[in-house]
């Protein structure tokens, strides 16, 4: 009781560190982990409790990033383009241009017919294949650039335009469109080395029967004279074309005496400039159309991984419990003993700051109805009322209600004595 009430005894005065103006000032934590909370806690004890939360998901992301990862390092570099000498696929020539490495032989890739023509030297061998199942892919501007350079050519599959400007001397045959297996006969050394190919090409003939520059090579039994899968025109640079670009990649090179002839046909010089022109870059070979055909390669399976874990921690972290049933107690449990249990609980689990913040409440609300302060009031408000009703000061009024947690169990049952004398000052 107030000292003006006779019989009564004055409540002590809670200690309260204030600033200059009266203000109290926040307590820290023993420990020195920063200002504690309303409800006991501090910066590092959050901090702790978000990460036991989120730590199995970052330990799931983490795990799927290094698979990723590892997957991708360990996965040699490739592409999907038909030809190319860093495709890996049935359809790619990698094998041989990693043979041709073997030998000395300095491959450069380039998709651009203008690249291609500025890097082919007198002292070079210029490949040709073809960038699409048509090959008609180079335009006529890029097969001007081609025919002016000065290394030799070798073309693989040429369309009927790029037959004409880079091998003018040289025509179709035959139909083609079925595999054949045909010897060389004929002087060429490198035909005569490799003996048979495997070939489904059109068959290559000389426009002039009687050039002396033309030899062909490989021509099928049911071929006419002078018409071959492989032909060699020796003038001021030396052009070899081979009917049937499928000869050079990774699934056929090893048949018949293939894998000869093309390294022989590639590696005359110790630099080669291999082009495969750039197809459509709206639709590829595949059909794929719009934003897919802009994606690098590999996407596909790298989105569906990321599907697989998100499916994953949906799973894991979802809520999985159906919806509320109201069921009647099987016992009547007391208010006394429920009031104990929550106590007990929050004594287990240190939680000073919710017992006291509980106290504190109970306490401010039960002194709000009998001075008639409104629930929705202002701190202010209250702690006013309150100082007018027991006449104690406004700074231990306010560290009472709406002071830092306890720090100590000491220090929790001593804000609870100091709670019930303040609410046993106010009458109604």
């Amino acid at each position: 009781m107030s000292a003006g009430r006779p019989g009564t005894t004055a409540a002590p005065p809670v200690p309260a560190s204030t600033d200059p103006f009266g203000a109290p000032v926040p307590q820290r934590h023993p420990g020195g982990s920063g200002p504690v909370r309303g409800d006991g806690t501090t910066t590092r004890t959050r901090a702790a409790r978000r990460w036991r939360a989120v730590r199995w998901v970052v330990a799931l992301l983490l795990l799927g990033a290094f698979v990723t990862l590892l997957l991708a390092l360990l996965r040699p570099p490739s592409s999907d383009v038909p030809f190319a000498p860093d495709a890996a696929g049935p359809d790619g020539s990698r094998a041989v241009a990693q043979i041709l490495g073997h030998h000395g032989v300095h491959v450069t890739y380039t998709r651009s017919a203008e690249d291609a023509a500025r890097r082919a030297t007198a002292s070079t061998t210029l490949a040709v294949l073809p960038g699409d199942t048509t090959g008609d892919d180079l335009s006529d501007a890029d097969l001007r650039l081609l025919a002016g350079t000065d290394a030799d050519l070798a073309i693989l599959g040429p369309s009927d335009a790029s037959l004409t400007a880079l091998a003018p001397e040289l025509t179709w045959g035959y139909g083609g469109g079925f595999v054949t297996t045909s010897s060389a006969s004929c002087s060429d050394p490198d035909a005569r080395a490799a003996g048979t190919i495997t070939s489904a090409g059109g068959g290559l003939t000389a426009l002039d029967p009687g050039d002396p520059g033309v030899t062909t090579c490989f021509p099928p039994e049911a071929a006419e004279r002078g018409t071959g899968s492989y032909a060699v025109v020796d003038g001021a640079r030396r052009v070899a074309v081979l009917d049937d670009p499928a000869i050079a990649t990774n699934a056929h090179l090893a048949e018949a005496g293939n894998a000869a002839l093309v390294l022989r046909m590639l590696g005359r010089d110790a630099e080669l400039v291999w082009l495969v022109p750039e197809r459509d870059r709206a639709a590829d070979a595949s059909g794929t159309t719009g934003v897919a055909a802009l994606l690098p390669p590999g996407s596909g399976a790298v989105a569906a991984w990321l599907l697989v874990v998100a499916a994953v921690a949906v799973v894991w972290r979802g809520r999985r419990l159906g919806p509320l049933v109201p069921e009647d107690l099987p016992v009547v449990v007391r208010a006394s003993e429920a009031t104990r249990g929550r106590g007990r609980l929050y004594r287990a689990g240190g939680s000073r700051g919710h017992a006291a913040a509980g106290l504190r409440a109970a306490t401010a609300s039960r002194l709000g109805t009998r001075l008639g302060v409104p629930a929705g009031a202002a701190p202010d408000a209250l702690v006013d009322a309150v100082v007018r009703a027991t006449g104690r000061p406004a700074t231990d009024v306010h560290g009472l209600l709406y002071g830092p947690p306890p720090p100590d169990d000491a220090a929790l049952l001593t804000l609870a004595r100091h709670l019930d004398d303040l609410e046993s000052e106010v009458r109604p």
